[in-house]
């Protein structure tokens, strides 16, 4: 994979989070394609409960200053940086005093969702194409993981659809059993719409919950990575009858050489 340029779009990064499946994955996937040579760019959300100090994260001015609009509100866009020690890689960080003040991920002290989750995740798929927009750094891939950082697939081929910076990028989504309770907003599919995404593109999610926000972002990838052994079967059948390029889940100590042959066959 040398030289290869992978950007990695994830709800949840170790170190800056708790360990679990998604930031687990979402940084030995990135370290492993460093180690072999390739360009990485990590983006997640800079949640309230990241250690800004600790973590040494900063902003990075000449990226920030822009207004992305969610449901026709401006909402100003921040991108801090910072990078994991001893392995060179670069993380940046999608922030909104609005959106990711809050000294939580995606729920409140009582395990409610919060009720813009939705909104946060449509600002985090914009904030990530403008800022990579910005950077001038044109990805061969585009890799996807976690259910806040599911909006990202359908606004590539839809809102962004004619940016030549990305008219070869390949994106794929790796799917985890990690989910939540319950649906997001019922307006999250007119929040969408509202930036001119056609219906029947997004209807899965006229009922917004894990599996359905899910399904929208397999339906606009162009590839599918199983990250879990235990997946639900509906999800693994909606995988199996999509006709994408799919990667049968593959262990902790198989993986590398699973997904560098998976990337390789995609480009």
């Amino acid at each position: 994979m040398e030289d290869k340029r992978i950007l990695y779009v994830s709800s949840e990064v170790v170190p800056y989070l708790a360990e679990n499946e998604v930031s687990l994955m979402s940084y030995d996937v990135p370290k492993m394609i460093n180690d072999q040579g390739g360009q990485i760019r990590i983006f997640m959300p800079r949640y309230g409960n990241i250690n800004e100090r600790r973590h040494q994260l900063h902003e990075v001015i000449r990226l920030s200053g822009m207004n992305l609009v969610v449901n026709d509100v401006d909402m100003p866009l921040i991108i801090k940086v910072a990078s994991i020690p001893k392995e060179r890689i670069q993380v940046y960080f999608i922030d909104n005093d609005e959106y990711f003040k809050r000294k939580a991920t995606f729920s409140d002290e009582d395990g409610v969702l919060y009720p813009d989750n939705d909104e946060r995740a449509i600002f985090f798929a914009k904030g990530v194409v403008e800022t990579v927009k910005k950077l001038n750094w044109v990805p061969d891939i585009i890799h996807v993981h976690g259910w806040m950082a599911s909006m990202l697939p359908v606004y590539m081929k839809h809102f962004y659809k004619d940016e030549a910076l990305f008219s070869e990028t390949k994106i794929v989504t790796s799917v985890y059993g990690q989910s939540f309770e319950g649906t997001l907003d019922v307006e999250m599919i007119n929040k969408i719409k509202f930036d001119g995404i056609a219906t029947e593109a997004i209807a899965d999610l006229e009922v917004p919950n894990y599996e359905n926000l899910i399904k929208t972002s397999i339906t606009h990838s162009d590839a599918v990575i199983i990250a879990s052994e235990n997946l639900s079967p509906s999800l693994t059948k909606f995988i199996e009858s999509s006709e994408k390029p799919f990667l049968p889940f593959a262990p902790k100590e198989g993986f590398a050489e699973a997904y560098t042959t998976f990337y390789k066959n995609m480009l």
